[in-house]
C-alpha cells in the first residue's frame, strides 16, 4: 500500500522511464544504422574517386576535410541517439555525461568546423553552399549552448538546446528523403523549365533538400518543445494528465546528469 501511494505521488517527470515505452527509439536506431550502412562504405576506402560528392580539384584538402566531417558527424549521430533516449539517460547517468562530452567534443565541434570548410569549397551552387554553411553554424551554436547549460546545471534548458542540436544532427538522414521527393516533384519539369537538362533538375532538388532537411527538422523540434511546455502550463485535470509529463522539457532534479 505504501509503495503504491509513493508511486502515485511521484511526479511523472522524475519516474523511471521504461525503454519499451518510447516507440520512436527502435525506428530511430534502425534508420540510423541503415543510413550509415549505405553512406559510409565508399569513404572507408579513403579513395577520393569513390566520393559521392563531387570534389574541387583546385583544393587538395577538400577530400580530407570531407572525411573529417563525415567521421566526426558519424560520432555525433550515433551518440545523439543514445543521449535523447530517456531510459538510457536515467539508468546510466555517468554514461550519459561521458557520451555528452563525446557528442560535443568528438562529434559536433570538429564535425561542424570541417563542415564549414566543406560547404564553402563545395562544387554545388551558391544556394546549397549557403544552406550547408548555415546548418554547420547553427549546429555548432546550438550544441555549444546545450553544453554550456549543462555545465551551469541548468538541465531543463540544456535538454531543450540538445533537442534542437539533435534535430540538426539528424538532418543528414532526412536529407536523402527530401532529395528523392524533390526529384519526383521536379522530374515532370525537366523538359520544360529545365530545358531537358536533367543534371540541372537534380541539382535544384539537391539544393532544396539541403534547406528542407534542417529547417523542417528544427521547426518540428520547436513544435515538440512548445508542446511539452504547453502541457505543463495547463491545470493537471484539464488534459487528464499530470503537468510536466514531457521527459525532454521537464525540469530536472538537482542531481540530474549533465
Amino acid at each position: 500500500m505504501t509503495q503504491r501511494t509513493e508511486q502515485a505521488t511521484t511526479p511523472r517527470s522524475v519516474r523511471r522511464v521504461r525503454w519499451w515505452r518510447r516507440p520512436w527509439v527502435l525506428p530511430l536506431a534502425v534508420l540510423t544504422i541503415v543510413f550509415l550502412a549505405f553512406s559510409l562504405p565508399p569513404y572507408l576506402t579513403l579513395d577520393p574517386d569513390r566520393s559521392r560528392l563531387p570534389l574541387r580539384d583546385e583544393f587538395a584538402a577538400h577530400y580530407p576535410f570531407l572525411l573529417a566531417h563525415i567521421g566526426f558527424g558519424t560520432v555525433a549521430l550515433v551518440t545523439s541517439c543514445l543521449q535523447v533516449w530517456p531510459w538510457f539517460r536515467q539508468r546510466h547517468p555517468a554514461a550519459h555525461r561521458w557520451l555528452g562530452r563525446a557528442y560535443f567534443f568528438g562529434g559536433v565541434l570538429p564535425g561542424g568546423l570541417a563542415g564549414l570548410v566543406v560547404s564553402v569549397v563545395a562544387v554545388q551552387g551558391v544556394v546549397g553552399r549557403i544552406g550547408n554553411a548555415l546548418l554547420a553554424t547553427v549546429w555548432l551554436l546550438f550544441s555549444f549552448a546545450g553544453y554550456r547549460m549543462a555545465r551551469q546545471r541548468r538541465y531543463a534548458e540544456h535538454r531543450r538546446w540538445m533537442v534542437r542540436s539533435f534535430a540538426l544532427t539528424t538532418s543528414i538522414v532526412v536529407n536523402r528523403l527530401w532529395l528523392v521527393l524533390g526529384i519526383i516533384a521536379l522530374a515532370p519539369l525537366t523538359d520544360t523549365y529545365y530545358g531537358g537538362d536533367e543534371e540541372a533538375m537534380i541539382q535544384a532538388a539537391a539544393e532544396a533538400s539541403i534547406w528542407l532537411s534542417w529547417v523542417v527538422n528544427l521547426l518540428v523540434a520547436e513544435w515538440w518543445l512548445e508542446r511539452g511546455r504547453g502541457r505543463r502550463r495547463r491545470p493537471a485535470g484539464e488534459s487528464g494528465g499530470t503537468a510536466g509529463t514531457d521527459p525532454v522539457s521537464a525540469p530536472a532534479p538537482a542531481s540530474s546528469p549533465a
